[in-house]
Formats: structure tokens, C-alpha cells, sequence
């Protein structure tokens, strides 16, 4: 809303809420920016008037230096806040692009990411790991088939916090070899003598590169599984 003032005879047009400003009835804030008026407009009407008010100011009764220069830095102050949301605006795109540019560059590759399904195929299981919140004093691995039974329980000693990639030869609790086929995966780790979950890794190979419900890259596995970029441990 807008409306239109004289000040010693010189008629401004100001809107109502930098009139507000002035007389100390409302507060410039960041909202300004939101409204649609932007912080160098405010900031070249707001002078406009301020000269005016000065050129037109009682002698007797000038203004109040302190309160101008308060009202001046407000105005400046929603310009910056504009300037900066425009500034991390166009560094969220840069951001955004650079990763997607990097995140196509691991198609064809075979990375290490969260998963609970490993494949044994002759003989031979692709590659696994645990990722640890914190430092465990002991780590465990359970196998599981597909129809759910226990085939082998690996205790993986203690272990440090971060990503830690594991070597596992599918052999049963008997030291029998495991036959080909999907097997569940699942960690539990000991911290501060209380047991907690662990995320299990398992190695799969990129297939395409797909973008995210908020916006980021999103990696999809030749497992079936489509994960952030920033959760892949390691680049197999």
C-alpha cells in the first residue's frame, strides 16, 4: 500500500510502511524482501524522504541524528539480508550442478554403499563393510539366507568409528562353502559396553544417476537400492 505525503510542500510517494519507519511505528525488517519490494528500492525511497525531511526540518526542533542513522542502517540491513539470500541462491545451484557432474562420472563404477544384500556368486562374495558412528569394542556380523536361517555369525573384533570395509568367504558356521545366491547382512557393534546397530556396506555397481526428492544426486545400484552420493564409503 502506498500513499502519498507532503513534507514542506513537496509531495513524495512513499509506501506506508517505510512512512511507519519513520515515525517509529514499525520496524524494517527482512520481511520487506519477502513482500515483493526490494532492499534498494526501500533504500532509494527512504532517502528520497530523507532529504526531504531534512531540507524541510524545523530549526527550532531538528531531527534526531540517532534515530535517522538507526532507520539507515535497518534499510541497509534488508538489503544485505537480500544480497545474501540472492549470493547463496546461486551457490546452491553451482553446488547442485557440481555434484551432479561428479556423480555421473561413477556410472559403470563399482562402489561400496549402504546395503544389506550381499551376492555370492562361484564362490565368491562381493566386497562388504560396516560404517561405525563411534569407536565399538566389538563388532558382529550375522548372515542370513533367503529363507531367514542363520548360516554364519562373524565376530569382527573391535573396530574403529567411520567406514570399515570387510573380507567375507561365504562359508557356513560348519566352514562349508555357501551356495550362489542373495544373502541379508546385519551388524551389531558394542560401545561403551552397550549394543548397538551398525550399517551394513556392501559393493554394487552404478547404474544411472537420478535426482532426489530434495533436489541432490541420488546414486541407482545394480542391487536395487538408489542412494545419496555423499554415502558412498568407498570406490571399488
Amino acid at each position: 500500500m502506498t500513499t502519498s505525503t507532503t513534507i514542506g510542500g513537496t509531495t513524495t510517494t512513499v509506501s506506508q510502511q517505510l512512512l511507519d519507519t519513520m515515525n517509529g511505528t514499525n520496524s524494517v525488517s527482512s520481511s520487506s524482501a519477502a513482500s515483493g519490494t526490494s532492499g534498494s528500492d526501500l533504500q532509494q525511497t527512504f532517502l528520497q524522504l530523507l532529504v526531504a525531511q531534512l531540507q524541510n526540518q524545523d530549526p527550532t526542533d531538528p531531527m534526531d541524528s540517532s534515530q535517522m542513522t538507526s532507520q539507515l542502517a535497518q534499510i541497509n540491513t534488508v538489503s544485505g539480508i537480500q544480497q545474501l539470500n540472492t549470493s547463496l541462491t546461486s551457490l546452491s545451484t553451482q553446488l547442485s550442478a557440481g555434484q551432479n557432474a561428479q556423480a555421473a562420472l561413477l556410472i559403470g563404477s563399482t562402489v561400496l554403499a549402504p546395503s544389506s544384500t550381499v551376492s555370492v556368486s562361484d564362490g565368491a562374495a562381493t566386497a562388504i563393510g560396516v560404517t561405525l558412528p563411534s569407536a565399538a569394542s566389538d563388532v558382529t556380523l550375522t548372515i542370513t539366507d533367503s529363507t531367514g536361517k542363520v548360516v554364519n555369525t562373524v565376530d569382527l573384533g573391535a573396530q574403529s568409528a567411520g567406514n570399515v570395509p570387510l573380507t567375507w568367504t561365504p562359508k557356513d558356521a560348519q566352514g562349508n562353502a555357501l551356495p550362489d545366491g542373495n544373502y541379508t547382512i546385519a551388524a551389531t557393534a558394542t560401545v561403551d559396553g552397550k549394543s548397538s546397530s551398525a550399517t551394513t556396506l556392501a559393493a554394487s555397481q552404478v547404474q544411472s544417476v537420478v535426482q532426489q526428492a530434495n533436489g541432490s544426486a541420488g546414486l541407482a545400484l545394480s542391487n536395487g537400492n538408489t542412494v545419496p552420493l555423499s554415502s558412498v564409503a568407498a570406490i571399488l
